[in-house]
């Protein structure tokens, strides 16, 4: 993947997870603050724990540290996948962010 592909679909990576945070303040009660600053979103939940997620770009990596750990995810036959096998990005983001907000949400790219 060149370095631009790379970029474009990180990108649109985190424009999904601002656009599934707008809509989870909306239908839920979650209370979701998300910031942006350049390639690094940051979600801060009521209890006070955060998400970072961000673009490792020398790498192509998107990297997301949760209360549980951190991860790295590879963009691989069109998903970003958990570089150890942990699974697909969003998919993980739903389960770390579900615990973090004490309340069951969903993630979608």
């Amino acid at each position: 993947m060149t370095d631009q592909e790379y970029l474009d679909r990180a990108e649109s990576l985190l424009k999904s997870v601002e656009a599934c945070c707008d809509r989870l303040n909306d239908e839920s009660d979650a209370d979701i603050d998300n910031q942006r600053v350049g390639g690094m979103v940051t979600l801060s939940f009521a209890n006070r724990s955060q998400i970072v997620i961000n673009l490792q770009k020398p790498l192509q990596e998107v990297w997301l540290a949760a209360k549980a750990g951190g991860y790295h995810y590879r963009f691989v036959e069109g998903q970003w996948q958990d570089t150890k096998g942990q699974g697909e990005f969003f998919a993980q983001l739903t389960l770390h962010a579900s615990a973090q907000a004490g309340e069951p949400l969903h993630f979608a790219g």
